[in-house]
């Protein structure tokens, strides 16, 4: 079951790059909200073709698709990672209506443990400005399950296989041997989700 922390506001626009978590939601919201996509291009091959199936799939749905190309180069001192981030809230921000993300349970449980590493383990909040983060309470598998079960097709993004970001080194690398030191951890951040957002 998708859990929803909060309340969704009945007209949205909704953070899609065409992955398994975004088509889940999207096609979630769509059976009681209107929805409006948004897609942030990194002109990466990736992106590219995360592009032409959001574009046609914008097309079969009768959706609005709004796109916004992040520019290839990086201020200095800026890791890859940050200033595709910097770009995404920047785009998502200028619209005066709420924008879903798509942030789910282990996407916490990653930010958790590399924060953790800094010295101090945060949170992804429900909320940032017009952003709403209502699945935080939610794991990944209900995602793949969703679209499974409903028939909603997604696009792989190569990228997060690619351990030289940060994210994925501790998606692939590290939560493996995290899990094996603390199976139950993703409901341990679940409590700490639910309490921080009461």
């Amino acid at each position: 079951m998708i859990n929803i922390l909060g309340k969704i506001p009945r007209k949205v626009m909704v953070a899609c790059s065409g992955g398994v978590d975004s088509m889940a939601v999207v096609d979630f919201l769509l059976r009681k909200h209107t929805v409006e996509l948004l897609f942030v291009h990194h002109n990466t091959l990736t992106s590219c073709v995360a592009y032409d199936f959001l574009s046609k799939y914008a097309i079969s749905r009768n959706l609005k698709l709004h796109v916004h190309f992040i520019d290839a180069v990086k201020p200095a001192r800026v890791s890859q990672e940050e200033h595709w981030r910097n770009e995404r809230y920047k785009f998502f921000h200028s619209y005066d209506k709420p924008v879903i993300t798509c942030h789910h349970l282990d996407d916490c449980v990653e930010t958790w443990v590399w924060s953790s590493m800094h010295g101090e383990g945060k949170l992804i909040p429900h909320t940032n400005a017009n952003v709403i983060r209502p699945f935080l309470s939610t794991r990944k598998a209900k995602f793949i399950n969703w679209c499974t079960k409903n028939n909603v097709a997604w696009v792989e993004d190569a990228s997060n296989d690619d351990t030289k970001y940060t994210r994925n080194y501790i998606r692939h690398e590290l939560l493996p041997m995290v899990l094996k030191i603390n199976p139950g951890i993703h409901k341990t951040i679940a409590k700490k989700v639910k309490k921080n957002n009461e």
